[in-house]
């Protein structure tokens, strides 16, 4: 294990990997529901207790319809979701998106300006090179995250020709919009996990199981986490042979080249969009990610092989 921050505490408790799985939160008392959908490219899993099982099934029901809106929102491999229409226009002419859209790019532009670009959120057209994302993402000469201007009344416009994957936040983002539509319906705890993105909340913490890079069919430990976030990055469950090399959905954006081999970086956060996005910035610039730990109160391990 490889420590990635002055920001992080002992081995007891902050080591994870995709696939991350908790145990069913405290009850208090009261029924628990555990519901699984596929969406956000994986599988979202919420549990929930606090309630009545109808007041339950109703709470987390009304998680899953804001989980499925983001995903149309936000998915680069629909033609029809609003970042595809941007990825066709907005370096044409701007373009007016729904709030969602526009707070996602708010928090994505923000991570990249406080990173230098160790996150960056316009690299669509290296992973559609790669076979990873839609061919028609696919740029010239593509530009950067700098080349993307958020303007009054929602609108967004791109200076260069450019395609935005939001894949490196939006899950965790999504994660944290169920969390607040739980808490909005009186759910008393709960954990909101989408494939290892997760967030829990309630009057005692919950225990997750951690998967380990090098070995992802065996759990490297369990953890206890308590109103927090974590989010993993790992190129094992994405990895994959293109042209004679190794690619996966994981980019250092500054080299243009794919994060592969047995590694994974969690981080524990307050909330989950900001535990995604800084796995990216620990992957890619360890050394600038210790500021940033610091500044957001947010921990993190690396572990390799």
């Amino acid at each position: 294990m490889k420590r990635c921050s002055s920001n992080l505490r002992g081995r007891q408790g902050r080591e994870a990997a995709d696939g991350a799985r908790p145990l069913p939160p405290y009850a208090g008392g009261h029924d628990s529901v555990r519901r699984c959908r596929p969406l956000l490219g994986t599988f979202v899993e919420i549990t929930a207790s606090g309630l009545e099982e109808a007041g339950l099934s109703h709470a987390v029901a009304a998680a899953f319809t804001t989980i499925e809106r983001l995903q149309n929102l936000l998915s680069a491999h629909d033609p029809a979701s609003e970042l595809s229409r941007l990825n066709r226009d907005a370096a044409l002419q701007a373009v007016t998106v729904s709030p969602e859209t526009f707070a996602v790019l708010r928090l994505a532009d923000r991570i990249a300006t406080a990173s230098g670009g160790a996150f960056d959120h316009a690299i669509a057209p290296t992973l559609a090179a790669w076979g990873l994302l839609p061919a028609n993402l696919r740029r010239n000469h593509p530009g950067n995250w700098r080349d993307v201007v958020l303007l009054r009344q929602r609108q967004v416009r791109f200076l260069r020709p450019l395609a935005l994957d939001l894949g490196g936040i939006a899950k965790g983002f999504a994660v944290d919009a169920a969390i607040q539509v739980l808490i909005e319906h009186g759910v008393e705890s709960a954990v909101v996990n989408a494939g290892g993105d997760l967030r829990v909340f309630g009057p005692q913490p919950s225990t997750i199981h951690l998967r380990h890079p090098a070995r992802p069919q065996a759990f490297a430990r369990t953890l206890s986490l308590q109103h927090a976030a974590l989010a993993t990055s790992s190129p094992c469950f994405t990895e994959r042979g293109w042209h004679g090399q190794r690619v996966s959905r994981l980019v250092n954006p500054q080299q243009a080249a794919a994060i592969t081999g047995p590694v994974s970086v969690t981080v524990r956060a307050p909330e989950c969009w900001l535990a995604d996005a800084l796995t990216k910035v620990v992957l890619n610039a360890p050394r600038r990610a210790e500021k940033l730990l610091a500044r957001y109160e947010a921990e993190a391990f690396m572990l390799t092989a």
